[in-house]
């Protein structure tokens, strides 16, 4: 997906999972470097106007996959390749 992509609400593909593929794109693409933090929730509900939980499944499903890991209060982390 276009890292520059916008959330199409009444698309095929739900929102959070939209999300997670720009992210994705974004971190393949060097945006965000390998144990580095990506854009805070609050930052990424503006970006995208999108619910706090929508960004929150999104987090997940990339966490999920290994792409991301979260550390307690301090923010989302990119994970480095394997």
């Amino acid at each position: 997906m276009d890292p520059d992509a916008e959330i199409d609400p009444d698309g095929p593909v739900t929102p959070y999972r939209q999300l997670a593929e720009i992210l994705r794109a974004r971190i393949d693409r060097g945006d965000w470097k390998p144990d580095r933090p990506i854009a805070s929730e609050t930052q990424l509900v503006q970006e995208y106007g999108l619910a706090r939980t929508t960004v929150r499944r999104a987090i997940k499903v990339l966490v999920d996959d290994g792409v991301v890991y979260v550390v307690p209060a301090r923010g989302t982390y990119v994970a480095a390749k394997k």
